[in-house]
């Protein structure tokens, strides 16, 4: 699985977006790059968009235990973050990823759409470009 971060700087947005297979090592290595990316961009919001992934290859108990970690991001949980899933059964595996992780993330969202998303954030005119 490949996934790249874009950032927006007017409403310090951070946006990862995911291509192909997710798998429990691909979220894993993309939970520790999530951590610098997103101090490297100060970012106040984030979302995560997995409208790439052609494959939900995650085992729920592990997904139930990443949920249950401390936000890589410690002292931040009260900064708003969607996962935008338009495909039915990832969408089901992201709501209990929020649900289990609601406890260390309560202001993260599931949406459908990268507009909903914005919506939810707030976002006015987003100019996203890549994060290196």
């Amino acid at each position: 699985m490949a996934f790249r971060f874009e950032f927006d700087a007017a409403n310090r947005i951070l946006l990862a977006r995911f291509e192909g297979q997710l798998t429990n090592e691909s979220a894993a290595e993309y939970h520790d790059a999530l951590g610098k990316n997103w101090r490297a961009a100060d970012a106040r919001a984030g979302i995560w968009d997995l409208s790439g992934v052609t494959e939900f290859a995650l085992a729920s108990d592990f997904l139930r235990s990443l949920a249950k970690r401390r936000p890589v991001t410690p002292g931040l949980t009260d900064h708003p973050r969607c996962i935008v899933v338009p495909e039915t059964a990832g969408y089901g595996l992201m709501r209990m990823f929020q649900i289990a992780g609601e406890p260390v993330r309560p202001n993260l969202h599931v949406v459908r759409t990268v507009d909903e998303a914005l919506k939810t954030l707030g976002a006015q005119s987003p100019q996203f470009e890549p994060l290196e």
